[in-house]
């Protein structure tokens, strides 16, 4: 098969689309986005390029349409012929998913469960050359979102995949009393510096004060000395 250049994204959404029209999901579709993503590396990249389009608009489509988008896509990854870096667009909190976008990694990942197994599955999930794949879908980034993702997961049936995140939230408090004890130091370290500079700064403004009263009374000493010695000079000048 050799389409014009530039016209890769035309047959792959095709594909799609029809997928998407059928009353329940087939896996020729699927199988047929594989061969497709083997043949070439640019249909592969234009694939990539839907998955984060298909997730952008999903709240557009209709459940069916949806389950049969998710599961092509979920195919897709199962096999290895698009790269997991995709899922980087997904940002499972509150704020950044729809009651779409949830039903739709619910059947994702529900799907690559079926396919991997549960323990499989949460090894590519926590291999640390991927790991960053999947920081948006279990985000550690506060508590809230964290606990978000661990429900969500646990609502679905796939809790097991959430045991790092609960570690996590478990250990959470205790890093942020470690930041705060190695923040502490740091400012008494320089509130006794500052200290310590202001004490001398004072002690050498003292030392100036006393150097100059003891040049003042011996000014005044040698002034009364020389008073003295005049004194008594007038005094053998009359005898």
């Amino acid at each position: 098969m050799n389409p014009a250049p530039g016209t890769e994204k035309v047959y792959c959404q095709m594909i799609i689309e029809c997928c998407m029209q059928e009353r329940t999901y087939l896996k020729f579709y699927g199988l047929m986005g594989q061969r497709f993503c083997q043949l070439r590396r640019e249909w592969q990249a234009e694939y990539e390029a839907l998955f984060a389009e298909h997730y952008e608009t999903v709240h557009r489509l209709e459940i069916n349409r949806l389950r049969n988008n998710a599961k092509f896509f979920a195919h897709l990854l199962a096999t290895d012929s698009i790269s997991w870096a995709v899922l980087q667009v997904i940002r499972l909190n509150e704020q950044d998913t729809t009651s779409s976008s949830r039903i739709f990694i619910k059947i994702l990942f529900q799907e690559l469960a079926e396919f991997f197994g549960l323990k499989k599955l949460n090894e590519r999930i926590l291999d640390p050359f991927m790991r960053e794949y999947f920081a948006g879908l279990f985000p550690k980034d506060n508590p809230r979102n964290t606990r978000f993702a661990i429900n969500f997961f646990t609502s679905i049936g796939l809790g097991g995949l959430t045991d790092d995140l609960r570690e996590h939230l478990k250990n959470a408090p205790k890093m942020i009393m470690s930041q705060k004890q190695e923040v502490a130091p740091s400012d008494s370290s320089s509130s006794s510096s500052s200290s310590s500079s202001s004490s001398s700064s004072s002690s050498s403004s003292s030392s100036s004060s006393s150097s100059d009263s003891e040049s003042d009374s011996s000014s005044s000493s040698a002034s009364g000395s020389s008073s003295d010695t005049s004194s008594s000079d007038s005094d053998s000048d009359s005898d």
